[in-house]
């Protein structure tokens, strides 16, 4: 007998074949668009946390100087070395000299209705001053310049106020003792937290207060010897000023108080290689980053109050320019720009932040 062949264990067919191969080619392609839009969504989420945290880290940075500005100087601010034998002093260079602000010597001539010559104000405004000098005059994500910030303020963080202080006849250097029974951890004056070259000293007597630019420390025990000798990085050593300096202004005035201020500058550095970062220069010291990926700065100033009500005194950006003082100033209105690159093309996501700050210390208002 013949058997019979039977269909049923015959194999897929060649159309069959290419469908399922089709169907599944699909799937695999919906699966991995699948995966890699999650795996942008992700870098995508991270990347705008990091530029939130940067942005607001650099915010929160300049708002906490910024509401310092002017804490312990004399009421309205101090004369620095000025009249015959004067030059103009710095702020914002380092000490080789390098000078990080095309505009960095402190206001001269008419500032609202007063005349000064070389004044330390505790905060000076920048207007369109904000981008490192020698390098590109704006950002190119945003083709605008940075605003740039000064404050200054005292120290209180290091007790230099609990040394006794002598000053030379030649007021060039003092010498600081340390209390006889100082507290436990109390700082010496050459420790990782005393005084430095570069340092700006603030010294009162009767007389009035002089600012000096450390140029040499020597230790002795916890107190030593503090030099500011003439030609500083910074020009406020001047002893052959005639009025404003350390030597003209405390002779015969008595007991001295002595403080470490800080007068700190903020700016935007666009490096050769990298992106926008936001720098913070103290006294005569290098600038260190606080903030990548900064790529806007931008300050206006009020000056309103019940006195002072016009039209022109709310979101000044440039009040020396538009005839107002340093000291005039109620709030600052900071803006903050940041940016960040997606790591998988050329698109970017960029966010700003804004904060009022009260300047409390310079011409504080509650009432408007």
């Amino acid at each position: 007998m013949k058997a019979r062949t039977s269909n049923q264990d015959r194999g897929f067919s060649l159309v069959e074949l290419m469908v399922a191969m089709a169907v599944g080619l699909i799937l695999t392609a919906a699966a991995t668009q699948l995966f890699n839009s999650g795996m942008n969504a992700t870098m995508l989420v991270t990347e705008q946390a990091e530029m939130q945290q940067n942005v607001r880290a650099a915010l929160n940075l300049v708002a906490r100087d910024v509401s310092m500005a002017g804490s312990g100087l004399p009421s309205g601010g101090l004369d620095l070395p000025y009249g015959v034998g004067a030059v103009s002093s710095f702020y914002g260079c380092n000490q080789t000299p390098t000078c990080y602000l095309t505009s960095d010597k402190y206001p001269t001539g008419t500032v609202g209705s007063t005349t000064v010559s070389n004044y330390m104000y505790g905060l000076i405004p920048g207007p369109l001053n904000g981008m490192q000098s020698g390098g590109p005059a704006t950002i190119v994500a945003t083709g605008a310049a940075a605003d740039s910030i000064t404050t200054i303020y005292v120290d209180y963080s290091f007790p230099l106020s609990q040394y006794t202080i002598a000053l030379d006849p030649s007021g060039t250097f003092i010498t600081a003792t340390a209390p006889a029974t100082p507290p436990a951890g109390f700082p010496a004056i050459v420790s990782p937290t005393g005084i430095v070259l570069g340092d700006e000293i603030m010294l009162t007597n009767n007389n009035g207060s002089a600012v000096g630019e450390v140029t040499g420390v020597t230790a002795a025990g916890t107190g030593g010897k503090i030099t500011f000798a003439n030609a500083d990085p910074l020009k406020i050593n001047q002893t052959g000023a005639a009025s404003g300096s350390i030597l003209s202004t405390l002779a015969g005035g008595g007991t001295i108080q002595a403080n470490r201020i800080l007068a700190i500058s903020y700016f935007v550095q666009v490096p050769a290689v990298g992106t926008p970062r936001l720098m913070r220069q103290v006294n005569g010291q290098t600038p260190v980053p606080v903030a990548d990926n900064i790529i806007g700065m931008n300050f206006t100033y009020d000056m309103c109050d019940s006195v002072t009500v016009t039209a022109t005194c709310a979101g000044v950006s440039n009040p020396i320019g538009s005839g107002f003082s340093p000291n005039q100033i109620h709030k600052v209105n900071i803006k903050m720009m940041g940016q960040a690159v997606l790591s998988t093309s050329n698109k970017s996501k960029s966010m700003a932040l804004v904060t009022s700050v009260s300047t409390r210390n310079l011409s504080y208002t509650n009432r408007y």
